[in-house]
């Protein structure tokens, strides 16, 4: 006997909420995989007889197949089977059944449509549920998955690993249309284009999913990718990177201008969207951010480093001041055990991976141990935490000198946001063993690098090293120095080589702030020297990028056997502070005011500064901006109230980004507990 079914109730509100969906909004059905749902049916005529019959079919995309999991067929049973599609009746009987529904845990994620008996239909979208035991993307701690998959804001570190740099972010993926263009992005990918059928079966697997948001959060294929990345220090036809306070807007650009790449993006970005994406999806998500960060070109896992005289850089091999991507939570069945947990992979177009501009996922711990086979990209990660180093000087004449081999110069205060909190948690343990032991050199070994084991610095007797100021604030002029000893038992007379380059985070060299160059440095046997090198703000001041970043090196040439010493090291200029004050008692639908300040740290006024406000449940997916119409003069103050209305109870995080013409963009961010 079938079901007379006059209407039917989706139940929304409840579904979502039970199914932690309901901050997308309980307009539409959204359910994650593995877990029961229940819709309410009203029968035109009689009430519910066990017994009675209902063909229900489930299918997604263009050519569902059962074959491939796109589409399921399933009646009623007795009791909801977990582990397949299946439906029960739950409600005694009367005119209205309750009938809970479970799709299977290894379902392909995306939009649904069910059909009862033919003649009743609905839509729904379907998650990654990890939340179910038997999803593939399960975490079995409440406190993570609050951080790791419901958090809508975080922290994203950048700056030096000697003053990590914690930069607000708003993930926002649960605002209003960001699903609906997550969806998109998965279905402008050219595999899905190739062959839909194929595609939307492979989205039952997360490791699928991530492969290819790591390549269509990037543009460089040409594939309608959402970002596209620009590393040169102006950005016309787009705006700054550093412009970005979250993935909110950046998602909705790219989903209006007709899938048009957004310009521009570096890799905290590229890292940022792709978290949002994965959370917005269901797959617990973080950005991650390694220091001193290995750029490997030609997968030999070491980089080589090429100086000439006056300090430039000339190679190709590079050392990222700093490098993010994103660690995804799943289980490798594809792998032997041992290997489920955090995966990595990097959306930032560097090298191609199986003819793409895409990376990973790959197991952290793979990269651990040296395991440089196992998917998916294992030696660019692994080079990228644990590569040696060998640098090398290049003279006039063409010819080139080994300075030194490194095997500790890579991977450094490998960092993410702490669980709950707003501290840095260093997981670089989790990457690599400590620099040295020897279980890092056996991994090493693994990584089929054994001509690189033996070799251990040569000390030629000479010494140089870079000392600065505790602070260093931008717009201020101050202080470095090269302090040169000579350890020998002999005169010494050498050549150092004092200079100082403005550097973007990816490590390219630009201006110069500051050069010496001395000709005739002579030390007695045991004898130090301190040479200063001044750094003016009017000599910086337009030399550097937004990253505030200036590396200094000092190189030392001995005149009596051409050997050459070089150290190097980066800082970072502090910008000033931003001052947030919360006025009036927050609670939701209340009106608040932020109370911005900062003041003007440079020897020169500002001008076209300008406030932005933007926070999860706090200003309605939207960036609120107020803009100061007169310069703010040295040591001066800017100040503004922006108003605001929260939506949610509970802690939020309010972002604030600065700009003006000199201090460039400036970000704070405060924590605002709302009350019911």
């Amino acid at each position: 006997m079938a079901l007379d079914i006059g209407s039917w109730d989706l139940a929304c509100d409840f579904n979502n909420t039970d199914h932690h969906t309901d901050l997308n909004g309980t307009d539409h059905l959204i359910v994650r995989r593995g877990q029961p749902f229940t819709i309410n049916l009203h029968l035109r005529s009689g009430s519910y007889q066990p017994g009675a019959q209902l063909n229900i079919t489930a299918q997604t995309g263009p050519q569902p197949v059962e074959q491939y999991g796109t589409k399921a067929v399933f009646g009623l049973s007795d009791a909801i089977d977990d582990t397949r599609w299946s439906a029960a009746v739950t409600s005694p009987p009367d005119d209205t059944v309750s009938l809970s529904i479970c799709s299977a845990p290894d379902a392909p994620i995306g939009r649904y449509v069910l059909t009862l008996d033919g003649n009743v239909q609905f839509e729904l979208i379907l998650l990654f549920n990890p939340w179910c035991p038997r999803d593939a993307v399960y975490m079995d701690s409440e406190e993570k998955l609050e951080e790791y998959v419901l958090s809508q804001d975080g922290l994203i570190y950048r700056g030096d690993y000697k003053y990590p740099v914690s930069l607000p972010w708003y993930f926002g993926q649960f605002e209003e249309g960001i699903l609906d263009i997550c969806l998109r992005i998965l279905d402008m990918n050219p595999k899905y284009k190739r062959n839909p059928g194929k595609d939307c079966s492979g989205r039952r697997n997360p490791i699928y999913v991530c492969r290819v948001l790591s390549a269509m959060v990037n543009s460089n294929d040409r594939d309608n990718g959402v970002l596209e990345g620009c590393w040169k220090k102006t950005f016309e036809g787009g705006i700054s990177p550093m412009s970005w306070t979250g993935s909110v807007e950046i998602l909705k650009l790219w989903d209006s201008s007709t899938c048009l790449p957004v310009r521009f993006g570096q890799c905290w970005v590229f890292a940022a969207i792709a978290c949002s994406v994965s959370r917005a999806l269901g797959i617990p998500c973080r950005v991650v951010t390694n220091y001193l960060s290995a750029h490997d070109t030609n997968a030999n896992l070491v980089i080589e480093r090429y100086i000439d005289e006056n300090y430039k850089n000339v190679s190709r091999d590079m050392i990222w001041n700093y490098h993010c991507w994103v660690e995804s939570w799943m289980t490798r069945p594809d792998l032997k055990a041992g290997y489920d947990g955090w995966q990595a992979s990097d959306p930032t177009p560097q090298e191609k991976s199986e003819g793409v501009f895409c990376c990973g996922p790959v197991p952290v711990r793979a990269i651990k141990e040296g395991e440089l086979t196992f998917k998916y990209d294992a030696p660019f990660v692994f080079a990228e935490v644990n590569a040696d180093v060998e640098e090398f000087l290049k003279y006039k004449d063409g010819s080139t000198q080994k300075i030194k081999t490194y095997t500790s110069q890579v991977g450094y205060k490998i960092s993410t946001k702490s669980v709950g909190s707003d501290e840095r948690e260093d997981i670089t343990h989790l990457y690599k063993y400590p620099e040295g032991s020897p279980e890092e050199r056996e991994a090493f070994k693994k990584a089929n690098h054994q001509n690189k084991l033996n070799k251990q610095p040569v000390d030629f007797g000479l010494n140089v090293n870079i000392k600065v100021a505790l602070e260093m604030r931008k717009g201020c002029d101050f202080d470095v120095f090269a302090v040169v000893t000579n350890n020998t038992s002999v005169d010494k007379k050498c050549r150092l080589v004092f200079a100082s380059r403005a550097v973007s985070y990816d490590g390219n060299n630009g201006d110069e702030c500051g050069f010496k160059d001395l000709l005739n440095v002579e030390l007695p046997p045991g004898g130090e020297r301190k040479v200063p090198l001044r750094l003016n703000y009017s000599k910086y001041c337009n030399a550097i990028t937004e990253d505030n970043l200036i590396r200094l090196g000092a190189l030392l040439i001995d005149y009596s056997n051409r050997e050459a010493i070089l150290a190097m090291r980066t800082i970072v200029l502090e910008n000033p502070d931003i001052k947030i004050k919360i006025l009036g008692e927050p609670k939701v639908n209340r009106k608040l005011a932020a109370e911005i300040t900062i003041k003007n740290s440079l020897p020169e006024p500002l001008g076209a500064c300008c406030f932005s406000i933007e926070g999860a449940n706090l200003t309605g997916g939207k960036t609120i901006t107020e803009s100061i119409p007169t310069t703010v003069e040295p040591g001066q103050e800017a100040k503004v109230k922006i108003y605001f209305t929260p939506t949610h109870h509970g802690l939020r995080k309010l972002l604030v980004d600065f700009n003006s013409d000199r201090l460039g963009h400036i970000k704070g961010f405060r924590n605002v507990i709302i009350g019911k």
